[in-house]
């Protein structure tokens, strides 16, 4: 049955088509969307169960990336790789109630929808758990058991890195002139040594984790989910909570085991980071974020002892 329902109405034909036959009774609680780019995140009650749909927008490139990490590298965040007391024979939401991110539900690439379990909780950032180390400690650990399951060398990583940040400086932005040029020097006189690469999350900070009440950390939001380095899921940790929060960064790398910053590949990468922050926050409208990539780019430029930068 298909049906055009007002609290579906950002979803496409095909995907609430879709919806109603996997969900018939799919009814909308709560629209939890960022509101930055084409992705729709819905908060649904269905078949007794609290459910979350996530639906990409015609560009959208995430939902591919996200079902692909429900796949093949959340086994380790669900229950019964988390903990071995869940039994193998008790009830489902029992299991469910243990996960550390939701379980995939049902997906569609070609359709860009995916639904996934309920994550119970409030987000870290803001929350008065992003000041406390143990939420750090457990997002190093987390993040351990996702990074540990798979490496493989990568020969073409840091010239299709470097690239994109090409790619980036071409297109839509606010950065200085005279900071680009540097920049592009900068990136032009990197070496492309082969990388190690492993499942990384891809956007690994306080605002996609969540805390519930006895204090147990959760994951959101695989939507940029790839085999990238291991420090790669530092970058926006390294530009945000760990700067704010005393102790974060300390109580991290004892969850994680250690710190998988090479110096020489760390620096790159903060340069790619600074980049791509400043020009998607200035394409999708978040100022804040902007901001925050210009201040990036500023440093970035500073440790590599160029000229004092002239962005906003």
């Amino acid at each position: 049955m298909s049906r055009s329902v007002p609290d579906l109405r950002a979803l496409s034909d095909r995907q609430r088509e879709l919806l109603s036959a996997w969900l018939p009774d799919v009814a909308v609680k709560e629209d939890m969307s960022w509101g930055l780019v084409e992705t729709t995140v819905l908060r649904v009650a269905a078949g007794g169960r609290t459910l979350v749909v996530k639906a990409g927008g015609e560009r959208d490139h995430h939902i591919a990336r996200e079902v692909r990490a429900h796949r093949e590298w959340t086994g380790p965040w669900l229950a019964d790789a988390l903990d071995a007391r869940v039994d193998a024979d008790r009830v489902d939401a029992d299991r469910v109630d243990a996960d550390r991110v939701g379980r995939l539900v049902r997906a569609d690439v070609d359709a860009k929808l995916l639904v996934t379990t309920y994550q119970p909780g409030r987000l870290v950032q803001d929350d008065a758990a992003a000041a406390d180390p143990d939420t750090y400690e457990q997002a190093g650990r987390l993040l351990a058991a996702l990074h540990g399951q798979l490496a493989v060398e990568d020969v073409g990583y840091e010239a299709r890195a470097n690239a994109r940040s090409e790619r980036w400086l071409g297109g839509p932005h606010r950065i200085a002139p005279g900071d680009v040029a540097r920049l592009r020097t900068l990136i032009r006189s990197w070496p492309t040594p082969p990388a190690v690469v492993v499942p990384t999350h891809g956007d690994w900070q306080a605002r996609n984790w969540l805390v519930d009440d006895g204090g147990t950390v959760r994951v959101i939001d695989l939507g940029r989910a790839d085999l990238r380095p291991a420090m790669s899921d530092l970058d926006r940790l390294a530009s945000r909570e760990f700067r704010r929060y005393p102790g974060a960064e300390e109580a991290f790398l004892a969850g994680y085991g250690h710190d998988p910053r090479e110096p020489g590949a760390w620096s790159r990468s903060r340069v790619r980071e600074a980049i791509g922050t400043a020009c998607w926050a200035y394409q999708v409208g978040d100022d804040a974020f902007e901001a925050q990539g210009h201040r990036l780019v500023a440093e970035a430029l500073a440790d590599a002892g160029g000229a004092r930068p002239t962005s906003p």
